[in-house]
C-alpha cells in the first residue's frame, strides 16, 4: 500500500520522513545520508544528476547546474532581480515573465525550464529514497513550504510534487510542522503559546501558534497558527552572499563569471559552519594565481550578518502583534528551525529578543520533515490526536464598481476560511459583470495585488443594482483560493480557482504591511467616499428619471426640494470623482440619506401609479 511520507523541499537541502507505529523518523539513502541537497545538473545527453555530487562539482559545471532554485518558485524574473546576481546560472522570462532556467547544451542547445521542473527533480529523488527505504511505493505526501508563502508559490509547490508523481495531499506551513515535531501541548494540562523562529538556507518565516492539549479522552491537541511572518528572501544564502561579496573585494578580481561565483559561494558555505562551532576559520580563496588564505573570525562575520538577523526579528516583532491581537498569552516557548539558526548569533538575538530560552533538542535540519510526516500520519488516518489549525497571510478580496476592495477575508484568518458576500452592478443592463480577486491590506484595487480575474457573462439586461451577485472565497487547508459567483435571478454561475502568473517579493509585503498602517485613516475615507459615489450616483439615477416622469402629479414645492436635493447629492458626486478628498464624507452621507428619506413620497407615487396602469385580471 503506498504510504503518505512528509517531504521538506528545502531551499538548501531536502529529505523525507515517515510516522508509523516507530513513531516518526527520516528516510536515508544507501549511505545513511538524510539530506538531499537541492541541487541539480542538466547532463549533455539528457540525464540528471541530482543531489551531494551535483552540490560537489558544481565549480566545474557551472551554467548547466541548479541550485535554491526554491528561490525562483512562484516568481517573476522582475521579483527574482535581486537574487540572480547571486545563482549562477542563467534565469530568463518565461511565459507571462515568470521566471525560467536556461541550460545551455553542446551543438547550439538549449533548455529552458520552470522552477516547478527543476524543484520536480529533486522530489523525483526524494521518492526514490523513501520507497527504497520503506520498501514500497509512495505516491502521496505532505509537502512543507514556508509560511509566508503565497498563493502562487503553494500552487508552484504542489505543481512540482505532480510532475515528480506525487499527489501533495496537504501543503503545511514549515513553522507548523516543526511544532507538531516537538508534539507541544501533548504533555501539557495547559494552553500554551509557541513561536516557531524557521531560518533555512533561503527563507525566513515566524509563526505563533497556540497550542492546546487533549482534555478527555480521545481529544485532540489543536495547533492553532495565530499570526504568520516573514521574508521569502532572507536565509544562509544570504549569509554566504555577505561572505562571497567580502573575499570578492578583497582578492581585486572579477568574481562575476559562473565559476568563479560558484567556487567562491561553496567556500563561504564552509567558512559559514565552521564559524558556528569556531571562534574563527581560514577561508581559502581561489584566484587565478592559486588559493589565497584569509582568516574570518565570528565576530567579522556577525558584523557581515546584523542586519539579516535584524531584518528578521522586525518580523518576528509584526507576528507577536498580531498574534496579540487574537488573544495570545505571554510566550511559553520558543522552537528554532532551520540549518541557519545554529549561527550563534541568530540564537542570541532571538533569545534576546523574546526573553525565552530557545528549544533547541531536534536536529534544526531535521525537524520540518519530522513534523510532516506526524501531519502526514493524520491525513492518512494512521495515526489520532491533533488537529492543525493554519492560517491565511494577507487579505483577500474583489475589486468594486468604485475602485475599492471589499475584504471578504482577512488576514490571519483560521484555514479552511470560507465567506460570502452579495453585490451588485452598477450600470444599466449590464449582460456580464467582470470580478477581480485582490491581495493585500489596502483599501483601493491599485495599491493592492491582483491575483486574478473572471467574467460571469449571459446575464439578463437589468437595472442598475437589481441583479444579485452572491460572490464566495473559500481557501482550504492547503491554503489555494477558489472563487465563485452566481447571480441569484438568472442562475448564471462562474467561478476561478485562483492561480497567479508570480509570488509576492519580500518588499512588497513589507510595503503591503507598512503602507496599511501608514494610510490607514485615509484608506478608509477614500474607500467610504468611493462607495458613497457608487450608490449617490444610483440614487440620482432612479430618483431623477422617476420625477421626471411623475413631476405633474407631484406637489410644486415637493418636486422643488427633491430638484434641490438632487442637485446637492449629484455636485458632490461630479466633486468627489475629480478629487475624493475635496468631500467630507459625513456631508456627503447625510446629504444621500436625507435625499433617500425625501423621496419616499415620489416612491409611494410611482408605486400607485404602476398600480392603476396594471390590466384588471
Amino acid at each position: 500500500m503506498s504510504a503518505v511520507i512528509g517531504i521538506d523541499l528545502g531551499t538548501t537541502n531536502s529529505l523525507a520522513a515517515v510516522c508509523d507505529e516507530r513513531g516518526p523518523r527520516v528516510l536515508r539513502d544507501e549511505r545513511g545520508d538524510a539530506l538531499v541537497p537541492s541541487v541539480v545538473r542538466f547532463e549533455p545527453d539528457g540525464s540528471v544528476i541530482v543531489g551531494e555530487r551535483a552540490k560537489r562539482e558544481a565549480p566545474e559545471h557551472p551554467l548547466t547546474t541548479v541550485s535554491s532554485v526554491k528561490r525562483l518558485m512562484g516568481r517573476s524574473v522582475r521579483d527574482a532581480a535581486p537574487d540572480l546576481p547571486f545563482l549562477g546560472y542563467e534565469v530568463v522570462p518565461g511565459e507571462r515573465e515568470t521566471a525560467r532556467v536556461r541550460v545551455p547544451l553542446p551543438g547550439g542547445r538549449e533548455l529552458l525550464l520552470s522552477p516547478e521542473e527543476v524543484s520536480a527533480r529533486i522530489l523525483t529523488e526524494v521518492k526514490r529514497i523513501a520507497e527504497r527505504a520503506l520498501g514500497r511505493p509512495v505516491s502521496r505526501a505532505v509537502i512543507t513550504v514556508p509560511a509566508y508563502f503565497d498563493d502562487a508559490q503553494r500552487q508552484a509547490t504542489r505543481t512540482a510534487a505532480r510532475l515528480a508523481g506525487l499527489e501533495a495531499v496537504r501543503i503545511v506551513p514549515e513553522p507548523t510542522a516543526a511544532a507538531l515535531a516537538y508534539g507541544l501541548g501533548v504533555r501539557e494540562t495547559r494552553e500554551r503559546t509557541v513561536c516557531v523562529f524557521d531560518m533555512g538556507g533561503g527563507t525566513f518565516d515566524v509563526s505563533v501558534l497556540r497550542l492546546t492539549p487533549r482534555g478527555a479522552e480521545g481529544e485532540r491537541d489543536f495547533y492553532e497558527v495565530l499570526a504568520i511572518s516573514g521574508d521569502t528572501r532572507l536565509g544562509g544564502d544570504d549569509a554566504d552572499h555577505a561572505l562571497v561579496e567580502l573575499f570578492a573585494r578583497e582578492i581585486g578580481e572579477d568574481a562575476s563569471s559562473p565559476s568563479a561565483r560558484r567556487a567562491l559561494l561553496a567556500e563561504a558555505e564552509r567558512v559559514k559552519i565552521a564559524l558556528s562551532e569556531a571562534e574563527s576559520a581560514t577561508a581559502r580563496i581561489p584566484t587565478p594565481a592559486g588559493a589565497r588564505e584569509r582568516a574570518v573570525s565570528r565576530g567579522e562575520f556577525e558584523a557581515l550578518i546584523e542586519p539579516l538577523v535584524q531584518r528578521a526579528l522586525r518580523a518576528c516583532g509584526a507576528a507577536m502583534r498580531d498574534a496579540q491581537k487574537k488573544g495570545a498569552g505571554p510566550l511559553d516557548a520558543l522552537v528554532m528551525v532551520g540549518g541557519s539558526t545554529r549561527t550563534p548569533l541568530v540564537r542570541r538575538r532571538a533569545k534576546e529578543f523574546f526573553g525565552v530560552e530557545p528549544y533547541t533538542a531536534l536536529d534544526p535540519d531535521l525537524v520540518v520533515a519530522l513534523g510532516a510526516s506526524v501531519q502526514a500520519a493524520l491525513v492518512s488516518g494512521a495515526a489520532k490526536g491533533s488537529l492543525l489549525l493554519d492560517a491565511i497571510p494577507l487579505s483577500l478580496g474583489i475589486e468594486t464598481a468604485s475602485g475599492a476592495v471589499a475584504k471578504l477575508i482577512m488576514r490571519n484568518s483560521t484555514l479552511p476560511a470560507k465567506a460570502t458576500e452579495m453585490f451588485s452592478t452598477g450600470v444599466d443592463n449590464q449582460t456580464g459583470i467582470r470580478i477581480a480577486v485582490y491581495q493585500g491590506e489596502r483599501e483601493m484595487a491599485a495599491d493592492c495585488r491582483m491575483l486574478g480575474e473572471f467574467h460571469l457573462r449571459g446575464l439578463p439586461p437589468m437595472p442598475a443594482g437589481v441583479p444579485q451577485v452572491e460572490v464566495e472565497f473559500s481557501v482550504d487547508v492547503n491554503g489555494v483560493l477558489s472563487v465563485t459567483a452566481h447571480e441569484r435571478r438568472s442562475g448564471k454561475r462562474a467561478a476561478l480557482q485562483v492561480v497567479p502568473n508570480h509570488g509576492l517579493t519580500p518588499e512588497d509585503v513589507a510595503r503591503i504591511e507598512r503602507e496599511s498602517v501608514t494610510h490607514a485613516r485615509e484608506d478608509m475615507t477614500r474607500h467610504r467616499v468611493a462607495d458613497l459615489v457608487t450608490n449617490a450616483s444610483l440614487d440620482v439615477r432612479w430618483i431623477g428619471d422617476g420625477l421626471a416622469a411623475h413631476r405633474a402629479a407631484l406637489d410644486p414645492a415637493y418636486a422643488a426640494e427633491l430638484d434641490e436635493r438632487l442637485a446637492r447629492v449629484k455636485g458632490l458626486v461630479d466633486v468627489a470623482k475629480a478629487d475624493w478628498r475635496s468631500v467630507d464624507p459625513d456631508v456627503f452621507y447625510k446629504e444621500k440619506e436625507a435625499l433617500d428619506r425625501a423621496s419616499v413620497r415620489l416612491q409611494e407615487v410611482s408605486i400607485a401609479a404602476s398600480l392603476r396602469s396594471r390590466p384588471a385580471t
